[in-house]
């Protein structure tokens, strides 16, 4: 394979970090992208030849750490940044064990083509700022086809946000961004990534025909934000959790979304969030949280699909984070509907929870809640509520890995829990809801509002 050095030795579009004369890119990646992006624009002057002329290129991250010192800005369309190795690993587990038994870990810290992002933005900076790479390219067309693939992008650690926690490796707060594209773009890529210990793993405004496919992005205060607007565009086959005080997948004013296949593990202080989101599908997708509002539709959203998906509510087992929430108590909703003509069909959704610790005291949870609009279809969800026994002692088990398993194992299964299975407030009218609890766990009026209940076994 040729690679392009330097010298101009090889006239290719291919480059390795660690083949290019300029920079040492274990001190400071971001420099020697930024060069080989600069040798890629001075090569590439041509718009039209023989009907091309700017092909772009790839970039090379063989297996190993990258410190970035200088954030990374793009401005040209058919670029991919590729490595060897997601190289994700638990920072959080590293950074809550005992000084004392690490000393007999295999490996201290993620691994592959791995980018460590040293900058360090500024209070009160912009937001792209803190971005390891930036994409952002004004007039015309859009900036297009820029793909990152296979490599880590590590926050490093969170810092002290002022809250007295007794960890500050457990904020989620650094003001550092994985992957941030500040304009509008057509087609980008994003495949097995791996993201951690970023307040922001990948926030991208305006998007079109975005696939985000494949990665590893965990631990991160944010996962996915899409921001501004947007279209027709996929999250699919990610495995995902957020901190507490996060999204992991935001939308925001998003036609087309699909989003499918994803495993979305706690922490985070959402699952779903959309925004004033139209016509989308979440569909097929595993969703898992220690907190009410594990999917929020706000602003009025409309004529989007919920189907085929797994929820699964129960509380953080793991001792160092069992003190933080996300702010919601239990009459919250584990699905909270802001929106007209949605449609909530066909979900399995599981709330297991100790009697003792819903909020606020001797409240009955509410599992899915339409808060207004109108038009809305609710039919043949499968809701399962059980009081949970008294969680395990940190004692009686050897490490977060166990209680977490032992927290989905575990279940007690001959206590029901009493839940509202579906409130609609009086603001929101029309609705349908058919086959999704029985007469008495259902809330609303009915007068204005169709409904069949779940049949009961006599």
């Amino acid at each position: 394979m040729s690679v392009r050095t330097a010298d101009n030795s090889m006239d290719s579009n291919y480059y390795d970090v660690t083949s290019w004369g300029v920079g040492n890119p274990h001190e400071d990646i971001g420099a020697v992208i930024n060069s080989i992006i600069a040798d890629i624009k001075d090569r590439q002057k041509n718009r039209d030849v023989r009907d091309g002329g700017k092909p772009g290129a790839v970039i090379y991250l063989p297996p190993g750490d990258y410190h970035m010192r200088s954030q990374v800005v793009i401005d040209i369309s058919y670029l991919k940044i590729i490595g060897s190795g997601h190289g994700f690993t638990s920072s959080s587990i590293r950074f809550n064990t005992p000084e004392n038994e690490l000393a007999d870990w295999h490996e201290l810290w993620p691994g592959g083509s791995r980018v460590l992002v040293d900058i360090e933005p500024k209070t009160g900076e912009d937001e792209s700022k803190g971005a390891a790479f930036l994409i952002k390219r004004n007039g015309n067309p859009r900036i297009s086809s820029v793909h990152f693939a296979n490599f880590c992008i590590d926050g490093l650690h969170f810092v002290d946000d002022g809250t007295a926690m007794a960890n500050p490796e457990n904020t989620y707060t650094n003001r550092k961004t994985g992957i941030y594209v500040g304009s509008p773009q057509d087609s980008f890529r994003i495949t097995g990534m791996g993201l951690v210990y970023l307040e922001h793993g990948i926030t991208i405004y305006g998007a079109d025909a975005l696939s985000i496919h494949d990665n590893f992005i965990a631990e991160c205060g944010n996962c996915i934000e899409l921001r501004d607007w947007g279209q027709a565009s996929k999250i699919t086959d990610n495995l995902i959790g957020a901190g507490y005080k996060g999204y992991s997948i935001y939308a925001q004013n998003f036609g087309g979304l699909l989003i499918t296949g994803n495993n979305i593990f706690p922490r985070g202080a959402s699952c779903i969030h959309f925004s004033g989101v139209m016509r989308s599908t979440i569909t097929s997708n595993r969703f898992h949280s220690f907190y009410p509002g594990m999917l929020i539709f706000e602003n009025k959203c409309a004529d989007n699909l919920v189907s085929a998906n797994h929820f699964y509510r129960d509380h953080e087992p793991w001792p160092p984070m069992q003190a933080y929430n996300n702010g919601l108590d239990d009459l919250y909703g584990l699905l909270n509907i802001h929106g007209s003509n949605n449609s909530v069909i066909g979900n399995h959704i599981s709330e297991t929870i100790n009697a003792e610790r819903i909020t606020p005291s001797g409240a009955i949870p509410v599992i899915i809640h339409i808060v207004s609009g109108d038009g809305n279809y609710i039919s043949n969800n499968h809701i399962v509520a059980i009081a949970k026994a008294s969680e395990t002692s940190a004692a009686e088990v050897e490490s977060c890995y166990s209680l977490q398993v032992g927290a989905l194992l575990g279940v007690n299964r001959a206590e029901s829990l009493d839940v509202i299975t579906v409130l609609t407030e009086n603001e929101s009218t029309q609705n349908t809801v058919l086959d999704s609890g029985i007469d008495s766990q259902v809330v609303m009026d009915k007068n204005v509002n169709a409904f069949r209940a779940t049949p009961t076994i006599r």
